[in-house]
């Protein structure tokens, strides 16, 4: 019953920077946590960032810590995921999916999730 898309991907210079988008649609609940994950080709997809749908509660992966920013935008049932510094290692795409999980909680595992997007490519050239 919920859809999310993910939009703003794209290729870019490492370094440069891009913002990826995540709208739900369908029914949403307040307690919906959300989280971006990534694959990388021939790799396992993994946790980027996750955010609760209350309280801006956040987690990180080691390896965007201090580089990639999530947010969420309730009113317009939104979630953002600001990276700068980009590498190539981040090349990848990027999904976006919702967690039916308590308000404050923040979801880092997959099998938490319950629902995914059809993904964003990004690419990081050197």
């Amino acid at each position: 019953q919920v859809q999310l898309v993910e939009s703003g991907g794209g290729l870019v210079q490492a370094g440069g920077s891009l913002r990826l988008a995540c709208a739900a649609s369908g029914r949403t609940f307040s307690s919906y946590a959300m989280g971006w994950f990534r694959q990388a080709p021939g790799k396992e997809r993994e946790f980027v960032a996750g955010i609760s749908w209350s309280g801006g509660n956040a987690d990180y992966a080691h390896s965007v810590k201090g580089r990639f920013t999530i947010s969420r935008d309730n009113a317009k049932n939104t979630v953002y995921l600001q990276m700068n510094s980009l590498k190539p290692e981040d090349t990848a795409v990027y999904y976006c999916a919702a967690a039916n999980l308590a308000p404050l909680r923040v979801g880092v595992g997959a099998y938490e999730y319950d629902y995914w997007g059809q993904g964003t490519q990004v690419d990081v050239s050197s």
